[in-house]
């Protein structure tokens, strides 16, 4: 397992995510003259993008991020990511939260296993932070949020070996391995099968640096070819034009981890036959880990400690539904498995005095000084997860 994995996971997963959120809250927004006052409009989409974005790419939580370290668990990502979606006005409930975290992680699975080698991943990240630049073009604060992220990743990453890319690729599919969920997107596309598998592609370009196959060539003991021997694919292989630009600016290429839904249409999800099986294999582990609770209390402090808050005065917090239909959204929060849902578990850290120490030590780096601007009307009590502390 690697342990530069951690940072490309998270990023990944945050950047379909917001690209997921930004599709709903455009399809749902009311222009702003007409839109009664629990309505979404275009301006409280922009600033619920710039609440998470902020507090997405936090400083202090990057810092802390890109240390070496092992993979959190999947129900201790997903608390992150819980926290991020309601990180502003907005509010999500089980079933849309449910559904958000699924479509993100298997439109990221169906990434990795498309790289055409494994450094690419790199460039997977970068065309989902070249897209959320894109989403905060307007809040040159938060733009430097990101472009220091951005600057990480190339001062941490464009010195890895080609082996190193390939465990952190192998490190990715593993954790997601037992994920099968179906995605309407990928199903209409042919480019996943019914029982949530995805299919790999036998044509295209071929990795860069590589040749296309064919050929096979023959050398004797002093290096020199002898001999050669043409052999016909199953596929129509070419040669890529350029390689990707590793750089803070520049043409990625490579089109994986671009905005699949910058055009407008419905994305359903469904629990593939597989993993209705494995959840029911998994029924006699229910009950809660110990340890399991501890790592979610660690993240929860790291990412500032905070519960959600309820809207304060007049202000009502924007539910923003992931189904088409409320009823949808009911059906599907029914017809889940249990043992697939990621419920909210009461949890508390170990008491042992050196975690405290160390809990204590993170939670002084993840402070902001700065005082948090006043805002009025809808915003009034932004949920700030590395803030109030």
């Amino acid at each position: 397992m690697s342990a530069r994995t951690l940072p490309l996971l998270f990023l990944n997963l945050g950047g379909e995510m917001l690209y997921i959120l930004d599709q709903r809250l455009r399809a749902q927004s009311i222009p702003g003259e007409k839109a009664r006052k629990d309505e979404w409009t275009d301006v409280d989409r922009k600033r619920v993008m710039n609440d998470i974005i902020t507090t997405m790419f936090n400083k202090k939580f990057m810092e802390e991020l890109f240390k070496p370290q092992e993979l959190y668990s999947k129900k201790a990502l997903r608390t992150v990511y819980d926290r991020l979606a309601h990180a502003s006005i907005m509010r999500l409930n089980q079933a849309s939260m449910d559904k958000l975290y699924d479509l993100m992680t298997m439109a990221f699975k169906y990434q990795v296993l498309l790289c055409p080698r494994p450094k690419d991943i790199l460039l997977v990240t970068f065309n989902h932070l070249d897209a959320i630049k894109d989403f905060v073009r307007d809040s040159p604060g938060i733009l430097n949020q990101v472009d220091e992220t951005f600057r990480q990743l190339i001062e941490t990453y464009s010195c890895l070996s080609a082996g190193e890319f390939q465990l952190i690729r192998q490190t990715l599919l593993g954790f997601f391995q037992d994920m099968h969920i179906r995605v309407s997107i990928f199903l209409k596309d042919k480019v996943q099968n019914s029982n949530g598998r995805f299919v790999l592609p036998i044509s295209g370009p071929v990795p860069w640096g590589t040749e296309v196959p064919g050929l096979i060539r023959l050398f004797n003991r002093n290096g020199d070819e002898v001999k050669r021997t043409e052999f016909t694919t199953g596929g129509n292989y070419v040669t890529p034009q350029r390689e990707g630009s590793f750089d803070l600016y520049g043409d990625r290429v490579l089109k994986l981890g671009t905005n699949m839904y910058s055009v407008s249409r419905p994305v359903e999800t469904h629990i593939s036959g597989s993993s209705k099986n494995l959840a029911s294999h998994a029924k006699e582990n229910i009950a809660p880990n110990p340890l399991a609770k501890e790592e979610l209390n660690f993240l929860a402090r790291l990412l500032g400690g905070l519960e959600i808050k309820k809207p304060g005065g007049s202000e009502t917090g924007f539910r923003l539904n992931l189904f088409t239909t409320d009823e949808e959204e009911e059906h599907a929060a029914l017809t889940r498995p249990e043992e697939l849902s990621y419920k909210v578990i009461n949890i508390e850290a170990t008491q042992e005095p050196g975690r405290r120490a160390e809990l204590s030590r993170i939670l002084g780096e993840l402070e902001v000084a700065e005082p948090r601007p006043g805002s009025s009307g809808k915003g009034e009590d932004l949920l700030a997860l590395m803030d109030g502390l």
